[in-house]
C-alpha cells in the first residue's frame, strides 16, 4: 500500500465521494447545482483524485459507458455507487425494478421463508447488475424500523415495522448481494425511522430514551454488522439522549462511541448526502464536512463543492482539529473496500483503465440486465405482496357508459413511471375509459368541464413516501376526490400504488362492495399486476 506516499490533499479527496449525473453530456444534466460539468468532474478525478462517484439517471446501458469513462479519468480507482434500494432499474432505466422492501415485509406476515428467499434474490440481482454496468457500491438495504406511518423519509424504503422482521429481511438482502463484489451499505445509523421530518429539508429529533434506542433502533443494525455488512450510512437526526449537540453525521459520540467502540463495526463509516438541508442549513457545506471527518466518518458524500470542502478538511488537520492518523485510517479502509471490489490500487499509482486494458471493455452483456428470472422475482413480489379486497373483478363496461379514469399523483412531472404507454393509461383507455391526470400543485389537467357526467370513475392513486416533499401522507387531492365520488355515487374501484399507509386511510370509508387493489410498486409491472387483477385478465 501507498498510503504514506500520498500527499495531505490526495489522502483527504480519497475520503469523497461526489455526485454527477449517470447522462453522458452535459446538456442532459437535470440538477446543475448537484451535478458538475464533464469538464468540473473530470477536475474532480483525475487532478483532485477523489475516492469515488455517486450516480443518479440514465439508462443502465448508459451508465456501462459512463463508469467507464469516469474510471478513465480517474487518477485513483473509484468507488462507483448508486441508491439502488429497489434493484438497479429504480434508478437506470432498462434494468431489473423491484418493489420496495416494504413489500416483502408484507409477504413475511404469512410466509416468511418465502420472504426471505425473495430478499436474497433481489440482493443478489441487484448486486449482478450493479457489477455489469460499472457500479461497486450498492447503498442498500435500508434497516430502518419503519414504526412512523408518518415518515416521509423512510416510509416502504424499509424492510418493515418491527427490528425483527427488518433484521432478517435485511440480513437476507446482505446475505444475497455479498455473494457477489460490491460493496453493501446498512442505513440510516442509528434509525431514521421513526421520525416525520424529511432530513433533507430540516432536522428531525429523536427523543427516545437509551433503552428504547437498545430495544428498537439498534437490533438491525447489530444484525446487519454481524452478517458482514461493508458500510453504515449515518442518518442526519438529532438523539438528545446520546449527544444533544450535535446530529449522528457530526457526532463522535455516536460514530465512534456507539458504532465503533460499542457495536464494534469495523467497515466503512458513510455520511447521508452533506448537502442535505438538516445539517447544511445550520453548519454550512465546507463545515459540515469537517466536522462528518473530525467525528470519525470515513466518507464524505455529495459535498456541495468538493474542492472548497476538501481544502477545509485539509486545513482542519493542519490546524490538528483532526489527526492525520485518523486519515490515514479512513484511507486505508476505502483502500480495503476498494481491493475487496476488484480495484487496484498499485504503486505507483495507474490509472483504473490505463493503456492496454480491453477496448470494449465499456460493452456489457445485455443478458445481465433484466434477465427473465429477475423479472421474474420481481414480478412475484408484487403479486405476492398485493392486497385487494370488495366484488373483483370488474363487470365488462356497459355500451353508453361514460367512464373516466382519473389518476392522482403527488407530482405529475416528477412522474417517471406514467406516459400513454404504461398501463394505468393504455388499458383502461382500450376499455373506453377517459384520462383525466391531476396532482397537488397543478389541481386539474385535461378536460375538468364535465366533471360530473361520468357514470362511474376508476381512481388511481400513485403515493408514497418522497424525500423533498416533506410528505408521506395522503395528498390533499386525492382525499378531497375520493370523498366527492363516494358522495356522487361515481367510484366504480379504487387502485393504490405505494405507501399502504395511504390504503389504510382510504379502506374505513369504502363500502365493501366497491373493489380495491393495493400495490407497492408503482412502475409499468406493478400497474399490470393491479390492473389485470381489477379486470379479470389474470
Amino acid at each position: 500500500m501507498m498510503i504514506d506516499n500520498l500527499s495531505l490533499p490526495e489522502l483527504v479527496a480519497q475520503m469523497f465521494v461526489v455526485r454527477a449525473s449517470g447522462y453522458l453530456f452535459d446538456h442532459q444534466i437535470r440538477y446543475p447545482e448537484w451535478e458538475p460539468t464533464a469538464d468540473k468532474l473530470r477536475h474532480y478525478l483525475e487532478n483532485l483524485g477523489v475516492g469515488g462517484v455517486i450516480l443518479v439517471g440514465g439508462s443502465a446501458a448508459e451508465l456501462a459507458m459512463r463508469s467507464h469513462q469516469l474510471q478513465s479519468w480517474a487518477k485513483f480507482p473509484l468507488l462507483l455507487a448508486a441508491d439502488i434500494e429497489e434493484g438497479v432499474g429504480q434508478r437506470f432505466a432498462g434494468a431489473t425494478w423491484f418493489g420496495p422492501p416494504m413489500a416483502i415485509a408484507e409477504i413475511a406476515k404469512k410466509n416468511p421463508e418465502a420472504a426471505d428467499r425473495y430478499a436474497e434474490q433481489m440482493g443478489a440481482v441487484t448486486a449482478i447488475e450493479a457489477r455489469a454496468i460499472g457500479l461497486n457500491w450498492v447503498l442498500a438495504p435500508v434497516v430502518d424500523v419503519n414504526n412512523n406511518p408518518d415518515n416521509p423519509v423512510i416510509n416502504v424504503r424499509a424492510f418493515g415495522e418491527t427490528p425483527e422482521i427488518v433484521s432478517k429481511l435485511a440480513s437476507a438482502f446482505i446475505r444475497g448481494a455479498s455473494s457477489h463484489p460490491v460493496l453493501t451499505t446498512a442505513k440510516h445509523f442509528p434509525g431514521h425511522g421513526d421520525t416525520a421530518v424529511d432530513s433533507h429539508l430540516e432536522l428531525p429529533v429523536l427523543p427516545h430514551s437509551p433503552t428504547r434506542l437498545a430495544e428498537v433502533e439498534l437490533p438491525s443494525f447489530v444484525e446487519a454488522i454481524a452478517n458482514g455488512v461493508d458500510a453504515v450510512m449515518t442518518a442526519h437526526l438529532l438523539i438528545p439522549a446520546w449527544d444533544d449537540e450535535f446530529p449522528a453525521t457530526l457526532s463522535r459520540k455516536i460514530l465512534i462511541g456507539k458504532l465503533r467502540e460499542e457495536l464494534g463495526f469495523q467497515g466503512l463509516i458513510v455520511t447521508d448526502a452533506l448537502v442535505m438541508g438538516a445539517i447544511a442549513n445550520k453548519y454550512g457545506a465546507n463545515e459540515a464536512a469537517v466536522l462528518a471527518a473530525e467525528a470519525g466518518a470515513d466518507v464524505l458524500l455529495m459535498p456541495l463543492d468538493p474542492e472548497e470542502a476538501i481544502r477545509a478538511v485539509c486545513e482542519a488537520v493542519t490546524q490538528g482539529r483532526i489527526s492525520i492518523t485518523q486519515i490515514k485510517e479512513s484511507v486505508k479502509r476505502i483502500w480495503e473496500a476498494k481491493q475487496k471490489v476488484g480495484l487496484s490500487i498499485s504503486d505507483p499509482p495507474q490509472p483504473p483503465l490505463a493503456k492496454g486494458g480491453s477496448k470494449n471493455s465499456a460493452l456489457i452483456d445485455l443478458s445481465t440486465l433484466s434477465n427473465p428470472d429477475a423479472m421474474k422475482t420481481a414480478a412475484n413480489i408484487l403479486r405476492d405482496s398485493l392486497k385487494f379486497g370488495g366484488n373483483l373483478p370488474l363487470p365488462q363496461p356497459q355500451k353508453n357508459q361514460l367512464l373516466r379514469n382519473l389518476i392522482v399523483v403527488d407530482d405529475v412531472l416528477g412522474c417517471e413511471f406514467l406516459g400513454n404507454h404504461t398501463p394505468a393509461i393504455a388499458l383502461p383507455a382500450q376499455l373506453g375509459y377517459e384520462l383525466q391526470l391531476i396532482d397537488d400543485r397543478a389541481g386539474a389537467i385535461g378536460d375538468t368541464a364535465n366533471t360530473d357526467s361520468f357514470s362511474a370513475t376508476l381512481l388511481q392513486v400513485f403515493i408514497r413516501g418522497n424525500c423533498f416533499r416533506g410528505s408521506a401522507g395522503l395528498t390533499e387531492a386525492a382525499q378531497n376526490w375520493f370523498h366527492k365520488l363516494l358522495k356522487t355515487g361515481e367510484l366504480q374501484a379504487v387502485l393504490i400504488y405505494g405507501s399502504p399507509y395511504v390504503l389504510e386511510q382510504f379502506l374505513p370509508h369504502l363500502p365493501p362492495s366497491i373493489p380495491y387493489i393495493f400495490c407497492f410498486g408503482q412502475m409499468s409491472a406493478a400497474q399490470a399486476i393491479a390492473l389485470e387483477l381489477l379486470f379479470g385478465r389474470d
